[in-house]
């Protein structure tokens, strides 16, 4: 049965979510010491993208090391893009069973009725974080910490524009980064480890490099710009060398942070009481080594969906290399076995624990399947062969770069191949609705911001937004008082409002006026200083980028605003404008008072 429209999930009452989530998981004893948890996710960095992984181009010491010391998996997926991957570890289940069918524009919201990792370990004890690229929903109760993460600094939505000094919020309300995006999401990282190091926590640290765009640091820059780059693998024709190259750069600048993390638990003595995982949430968002995989990011491939997957716990896990099948969804069910929490759950996990594996024994699922989905199209693997998405048949252990199809002669194990193919597309993706309306929700009553960006918005008239990836963009181009921006919204609480938008606007736009309105209620401001910003941070593009730059967004205070509770939308519209042309926007913020 499909699951129900966003716009009723989120009129769930709040205490029967919390009394939900609060049994679904019998804590342990109190007596016995729970492990800390620190869950690292890369963003768009490939199988190749490591050193340990035979890769003479990219230098990760301090992650081959913790790959070298402690377990490294050889066969382990996640999803083609980024949502997917992050709903399945969040949930342990395949990510159609929670909605999440897009990148953007409310398709990445994991639905209301899935139960968090975050909110497991909360329910159990635990402190809880979340730093960097979420992705699975913008607005409360999407938002993390409506899903179990007491503490959230980053950005909700997808792959963000500038990497220096970002708009960023923190727990909820926007607030400027401090330095390098990578650097800064660590610092708050290990702040948080320090301030609750007498109490297990669990930290999830969600970087959002190497995604594009590709920008990188001087120093860390100048080791690549000139680096050789392997021009013998098996794509080195549709290869963009710099791109590599500052992939490389930021992939060793990630490197170095997590040093800094093995450090400062090294400095608490928490590392023997703390299990590190390291993986990325898709293939390389670009056509570079790859051990001869076919494929990349967004393909069902091997190359798309074959990631990193390393355990790191000193004196509790021994150096061993691990080859049968694993995927994002045994995340969940793997670490609730290792902090010994009961699975009381509802819902059923798809995915299995590994700890078994872990400590060097077998596992009784020997004839194991998993599936990877985007966009329609689906692929399955067992511990020996695939069957991609046109339904050919490989074997991976002879052939892991899928050149030649198996023939005729095994045709009974692709009719049972099949069978499971379909009866998963039948059941598991049967559940997702492409179709839904999405309606984007403002007021949820335990959250006192909502911020809604111009990707969640519709220009109408001449305005256009700044990039065709909708995630990171601005609207621009708005030269007629016919001109609007609206936001299909769910307004969850009556009440005053303060909004605020953060914006860009030549000299000639002073004395203009901006207006916003639902329904009969309105406020409105007039724009009194300028702010004609250039793109921040343009000079460290290494590599010609497809998403929209950033600008130097300042706020500017409409004023306070009445808004019914009920579906209407917002309005923005500029009764007068003053030139040729009116502000660009970035984000309105509806800040509730009552």
């Amino acid at each position: 049965m499909q699951n129900q429209s966003h716009i009723f999930y989120y009129k769930i009452p709040l205490v029967i979510l919390l009394v939900v989530v609060f049994f679904s998981c019998q804590p342990v004893a109190q007596n016995e010491k729970q492990p800390n948890i620190i869950l690292i996710v890369s963003d768009d960095q490939g199988w190749g993208d490591l050193g340990v992984n035979g890769n003479p181009y990219v230098h990760t010491p301090t992650i081959d090391q913790l790959a070298k010391n402690g377990i490294q998996f050889t066969r382990f997926y996640v999803s083609p893009v980024c949502s997917p991957t992050r709903a399945e570890l969040l949930t342990g289940r395949y990510h159609p069973r929670g909605g999440v069918y897009s990148t953007s524009e409310g398709g990445e919201r994991l639905d209301l009725d899935e139960t968090t990792l975050a909110e497991i370990f909360q329910s159990n004890g635990y402190k809880t974080s979340a730093f960097g690229k979420w992705h699975n929903g913008s607005q409360p109760p999407f938002h993390p910490n409506n899903r179990g993460f007491e503490e959230y600094y980053g950005f909700a939505s997808g792959h963000w524009g500038n990497y220096f000094s970002p708009m960023l919020e923190h727990n909820g309300k926007v607030v400027k980064g401090n330095g390098f995006i990578i650097d800064d999401l660590t610092d708050h990282a290990m702040d948080f480890i320090s301030e609750n190091q007498e109490s297990p926590f669990f930290v999830y640290l969600a970087y959002n490099t190497p995604h594009s765009p590709m920008q990188v640091p001087d120093d860390w820059w100048e080791k690549y710009k000139n680096a050789p780059i392997d021009s013998t693998h098996r794509y080195h024709d549709r290869e963009h060398v710099e791109k590599t190259r500052a992939a490389y750069a930021l992939c060793e600048n990630i490197d170095w942070n997590i040093g800094r993390i093995l450090e400062k638990l090294d400095h608490l003595k928490l590392q023997e009481n703390t299990i590190i995982i390291y993986l990325s949430d898709n293939g390389p968002n670009g056509w570079r080594w790859n051990e001869g995989l076919k494929g990349i990011k967004g393909s069902t491939d091997e190359g798309g969906v074959r990631s990193p997957l390393i355990l790191f716990w000193k004196n509790h896990f021994k150096p061993l290399v691990i080859d049968q099948l694993a995927s994002a969804i045994d995340i969940l069910p793997s670490l609730m076995d290792l902090a010994k929490i009961e699975n009381t759950l509802e819902k059923p996990l798809d995915g299995i624990s590994l700890k078994p594996l872990l400590y060097g024994e077998e596992i009784p699922e020997k004839n194991r399947v998993v599936f990877s989905h985007w966009n329609g199209k689906v692929s399955m693997r067992n511990q020996k062969f695939i069957l991609d998405q046109n339904n050919e048949l490989f074997d991976l252990e002879s052939d892991p770069g899928q050149s030649f199809p198996i023939t005729a002669e095994n045709d009974s194990l692709l009719a049972e191949m099949m069978k499971l193919k379909n009866n998963w597309t039948e059941t598991v993706l049967s559940e997702l609705d492409r179709e839904r309306e999405e309606i984007f929700p403002v007021g949820f009553k335990d959250s006192k911001y909502t911020l809604l960006p111009a990707r969640d918005g519709i220009p109408h008239g001449n305005i256009k937004r700044s990039s065709i990836h909708p995630n990171s963009s601005y609207f621009t181009n708005w030269t007629s008082k016919q001109d609007s921006i609206t936001w299909d919204t769910e307004i969850l609480t009556s009440g005053e409002y303060k909004a605020t938008i953060y914006y860009a606007g030549k000299e000639a736009s002073i004395g203009s006026t901006l207006l916003l309105r639902q329904g009969e209620n309105e406020v409105s401001a007039s724009v009194d200083e300028a702010n004609d910003s250039n793109f921040v941070a343009a000079e460290f593009d290494r590599s010609p980028r497809s998403e929209s730059y950033e600008k130097d967004y300042k706020p500017l205070e409409i004023g306070t605003i009445y808004l019914e509770k009920g579906r209407h939308p917002l309005v923005i519209k500029a009764p007068e404008i003053k030139g040729a042309e009116f502000i660009e926007i970035r984000l309105l913020v509806l800040e509730r008072l009552d």
